[in-house]
């Protein structure tokens, strides 16, 4: 089946996504390792092997994300900025805002009906507010990154993070275990310091809503709901929000393919 796909290479991830003519999604995979590592080849194979499509039959390969330059099978690369915009335009048509917590930096987008990109702002220079800060938290604590959001649901008394430089939060953290402060209460502290990080970035560019999260932070509901309460609005999170950038970049590869078969076709 001739297919197009997408692959999204993070910085602590590697995603990707076939779809087919009409973009809809026909396979995907994620593993947890980034750029410059196998993470995105391990991606790849894993998405073939478990699905029946034939690596013949893909017709445009479009890679996004940190390491995406350096992705020698793809036919052309997109900006996350802009295969994230795509992939939301399809998924979730109504979003007018769009905020990317990823493994580095984050982001906030603004898009019009059409999903074309208006302004956005961008945190590549600190940790805080990104899925790095959550890491490093999380190590601290000694627990997965991905028990956080469970955990946040058990906190009763959010312990406040004032710091938002990593190194010194850190620090806070340990003393406020020290002091005898409950997990719970301290990553649903740690939640709200990311929240504000990334609030701080959206309400800069403006928010309209309907607004999105997208990228695996994602998938933490304390992270879900720290943002909401700081933003004052209701976000909307798409099936998988760790593959949106991956998805959008497949589109984006389908509709390149058809672009250039129609001009090829008419110059005939």
């Amino acid at each position: 089946m001739v297919h197009f796909l997408g692959v999204d290479i993070g910085s602590a991830a590697s995603k990707a996504v076939a779809v087919n003519e009409e973009g809809e999604i026909l396979a995907s995979a994620a593993v947890q390792l980034g750029t410059g590592t196998k993470g995105v080849q391990s991606a790849v194979e894993t998405l073939y092997a478990e699905s029946a499509l034939d690596p013949a039959d893909r017709a445009m390969t479009v890679a996004t994300g940190y390491g995406r330059m350096k992705y020698t099978e793809a036919d052309f690369q997109m900006s996350e900025i802009t295969c994230h915009a795509k992939g939301i335009r399809k998924l979730l048509p109504t979003v007018r805002t769009v905020i990317d917590i990823g493994g580095q930096d984050s982001k906030a987008i603004r898009i019009d009906e059409n999903g074309a990109i208006g302004q956005f702002v961008m945190n590549d220079k600190c940790a805080a507010g990104t899925g790095r800060f959550l890491e490093v938290m999380s190590r601290v604590l000694d627990a997965d990154v991905s028990q956080l959001g469970e955990l946040d649901a058990l906190a009763k008394a959010p312990v406040s993070i004032s710091n938002t430089c990593t190194v010194f939060a850190e620090s806070e953290v340990i003393s406020r275990l020290s002091e005898g402060a409950m997990i719970p209460d301290i990553v649903a502290g740690i939640h709200q310091s990311v929240a504000k990080r990334v609030a701080g970035l959206a309400l800069r560019l403006g928010i309209e809503e309907d607004v999105a999260l997208t990228g695996g932070v994602a998938l933490n509901r304390g992270i879900i709901r720290a943002l909401e309460e700081e933003l004052k609005v209701k976000l909307k999170i798409a099936p998988q929000p760790q593959l949106t950038g991956a998805y959008g970049a497949a589109i984006l590869g389908r509709d390149r393919y058809f672009k250039e078969l129609s001009a090829s076709a008419n110059n005939e």
